[in-house]
């Protein structure tokens, strides 16, 4: 483990978290774009998902660590364009005030600067996306738990997440022991793709206590600076284990 990890507070005044320019330029759909990192256009799936529910209330769409939200004030135009944004509602929240200008037609967006560790939405949401924005969160795994009380009863949660960059007190990776408890929680974990998905709400409880935050861990698989995330397993007596 490293000599020095930094909690929440301290990690959201680090450079490597703060400058991060990974969601600052992403499209709705294109070349650097939501569409082409999920696999799908979120914001389809929010209007497929409208219509074919009976009204009750709007869709919402929440996308934590979004960046300057410029895929979603796209995402709003479109909406406002097509008379639809009176069925969905976009929320983005991202640690940095670095936003676009939202649009001047429709009600449908709402940028939020504050922290995805300790904010909490006013609404349950279809569909919450966080693309690559837990490479720079400390507490990872406690905004999963959290995410997960936030969504519908049918609603979909689609995230990048790098179990490399989860550790234990050793410095050993938390490896096969954490993605099976984040199974075994309702999460579907893909460690090729490094993405973790989930369908549906749920009350979330991991034995996994939190440490800290190496924001000098250096770059992950995307290239870019990212944090890594330590923490000590619960169950474990004496050594910490990472099989």
């Amino acid at each position: 483990m490293p000599d020095r990890l930094l909690d929440d507070e301290a990690l959201e005044s680090s450079a490597v978290v703060a400058n991060s320019s990974m969601n600052r330029e992403r499209q709705l759909a294109g070349v650097n774009s939501y569409a082409r990192e999920l696999g799908f256009n979120p914001l389809d799936w929010v209007i497929a998902r409208a219509r074919q529910s009976p009204p009750r209330g709007t869709i919402g769409w929440l996308d934590l660590c979004c960046g300057s939200g410029r895929g979603l004030v796209q995402a709003a135009n479109t909406l406002a364009r097509d008379g639809l944004d009176h069925l969905v509602t976009i929320v983005g929240v991202d640690l940095v005030d670095f936003f676009d200008p939202t649009p001047v037609q429709g009600a449908a967006l709402h940028l939020t600067c504050a922290s995805v560790v300790s904010w909490s939405p006013p609404r349950r949401f279809d569909l919450i996306t966080c693309v690559h924005g837990l490479h720079y969160v400390g507490d990872k795994l406690a905004v999963l738990t959290r995410v997960a009380s936030w969504l519908t009863e049918d609603g979909r949660f689609v995230a990048d997440l790098d179990l490399d960059s989860i550790r234990l007190a050793d410095g050993r990776t938390a490896g096969r022991k954490l993605a099976t408890a984040l199974r075994e929680a309702g999460f579907t974990v893909d460690t090729r793709r490094r993405r973790i998905t989930r369908n549906g709400a749920g009350d979330v409880s991991l034995p996994y206590t939190y440490l800290g935050a190496d924001d000098r861990a250096g770059p992950n698989y995307t290239g870019q600076p990212a944090v890594s995330s330590y923490y000590r397993h619960r169950q474990d007596s004496g050594a910490d284990s990472g099989e």
